[in-house]
């Protein structure tokens, strides 16, 4: 017996510019795209505390659509159990900064929300992966911006991330052609990926040649940190295709969800942050502004 065919198994290419058509998309994505970026350059060069309060706030939307997405409702004890405990971690951090204190208290967390999810039977390893999946990147953050020049190393995460979801939407939508993972994420194609690339490149060149950086290491770095952003895009997308969730949410006009709108981002910080503290690398590449 035949069923309905498969229609990402033999996809076709994506039309580009042929197949465009006015989207409501056009104008919420920019608006809401651009006041989300002023109230993180805010807090960022506000200081700590405020960075934090974003971080903690940006975590209770998105474990609140991670539970959604991999258990039953929102408002469960997982969900509430995951807020809480990566606050601590947040609080930790700003109160008492010891290296490794923050990550015990995600690690411990984490231990306790298997056994909890375990006793309650709900994807216990999906559950827990949530402290650590939105833990994680929230202390990169605070810990990139505690390091020396630390808003301006976070301003230039954003310049590359931005200038990635950019890019891969204009030059998917415009060139179209192969897709990159139809099994994934039907929409997002190769021209789309190489053209986030590229637009994270120049952004990276111009913004550490502005501040007195060296522009083509720069742009280097930013292919590279685009890349790791993508795949950060494909894990969520991965992650709804599992649970057979189109979208996190529709909190943020354009954009879905909270967690379609961070999670090149979580990849991404956390990237940076092993490239400054591991490999002692300056992603700044000469500038001292």
């Amino acid at each position: 017996m035949s069923g309905a065919p498969d229609m990402t198994a033999n996809p076709s290419p994506a039309p580009g510019l042929r197949g465009m058509k006015f989207s409501r998309d056009w104008i919420t994505r920019p608006v809401f795209g651009v006041a989300l970026a002023l109230l993180v350059i805010g807090a960022i060069y506000g200081g700590t505390p405020y960075l934090a309060i974003v971080a903690a706030a940006t975590v209770f939307l998105a474990a609140r659509e991670w539970h959604r997405v991999v258990g039953v409702g929102r408002g469960t004890p997982e969900f509430l159990f995951t807020t809480i405990s990566v606050w601590a971690a947040l609080a930790t951090f700003v109160f008492w900064s010891h290296a490794y204190t923050p990550f015990i208290v995600l690690g411990g967390s984490t231990l306790v929300m298997l056994a909890l999810a375990t006793a309650r039977r709900r994807n216990p390893l999906w559950q827990a992966g949530a402290i650590l999946y939105l833990g994680i990147p929230a202390l990169a953050l605070m810990m990139l911006r505690s390091a020396e020049n630390g808003a301006w190393l976070i301003v230039g995460l954003f310049v590359v991330v931005w200038a990635t979801d950019t890019g891969a939407l204009v030059v998917g939508n415009l060139v179209g052609g192969p897709r990159l993972a139809p099994h994934l994420s039907p929409n997002k194609t190769w021209s789309g990926t190489i053209g986030g690339m590229l637009a994270a490149a120049i952004a990276e060149a111009v913004f550490i040649a502005l501040i007195g950086g060296h522009a083509v290491a720069a742009a280097l770095f930013g292919v590279g940190l685009a890349a790791i952003a993508h795949l950060g895009d494909l894990f969520e997308s991965w992650v709804k295709r599992h649970f057979h969730i189109k979208d996190s949410g529709s909190l943020i006009p354009g954009h879905g969800g909270v967690l379609d709108r961070i999670d090149s981002t979580l990849s991404a910080v956390v990237a940076l942050a092993i490239v400054v503290f591991v490999l002692h690398i300056d992603p700044l590449f000469g500038a001292r502004p």
